[in-house]
């Protein structure tokens, strides 16, 4: 959340470490304004929407907004290969999917609601992003096809490439924000918090 803040400050002159520099510039958020930023979904599954959904519901969704681009279920499109995979990784040619290479069916939620569909991002409402994530799951055998997914159970669903990723120490550390050669935050390589699993 301080980084959040932190961004939030540069974003929007005038607030937080910006205002100390330049009072006469800018203005305070809203509450309402940071809301609207605040829109990122943990691995953990903080910061998920209210709802759910159903893969019978998301493959409505998925053919009416998705299949143009990544091809009826998932595959065969113009735009990523969505399903299969599962097996691949270390081979010469390795096939990254959601079935294979996504760690996290929250990270999914939150992609899938920012950035698709392609042509209208943010539209989907959280009860059919829930409905997709559901969908794409079922596709690759990680849920069944009666499931449904939501805020209260996404974060428990184990993403056959979870434990794939390795944290790199190098990307582990915060570095030091600075604003008019003052360091503002953190003062030290604070270490991020390691992922919740």
């Amino acid at each position: 959340m301080f980084w959040r803040s932190a961004l939030i400050a540069m974003a929007i002159p005038g607030c937080g470490a910006a205002a100390t520099l330049h009072p006469d510039f800018g203005r305070a958020p809203s509450a309402a304004e940071v809301a609207s930023w605040d829109i990122d979904v943990r691995p953990d599954g903080r910061g998920l929407s209210p709802g759910s959904g159903t893969p019978e519901r998301g493959r409505q969704v998925f053919e009416e907004n998705c299949a143009a681009c990544h091809g009826t279920g998932g595959v065969g499109g113009i735009k990523d290969r969505l399903v299969g995979g599962r097996g691949t990784l270390a081979t010469d040619k390795p096939v990254k999917t959601i079935g294979s290479y996504w760690p996290y069916a929250t990270t999914l939620f939150d992609y899938i609601r920012r950035a698709m569909p392609y042509q209208a991002p943010g539209t989907l409402s959280a009860d059919d992003t829930y409905a997709v994530v559901a969908y794409l799951l079922n596709l690759n055998g990680i849920v069944g096809s009666n499931t449904s997914v939501g805020r209260d159970t996404l974060a428990s669903i184990r993403m056959p490439n979870r434990d794939g990723f390795v944290p790199d120490e190098e990307f582990s550390r915060l570095k030091p924000l600075r604003i008019d050669s003052k360091v503002v935050a953190p003062s030290g390589n604070a270490r991020a918090p390691a992922p919740h699993r």
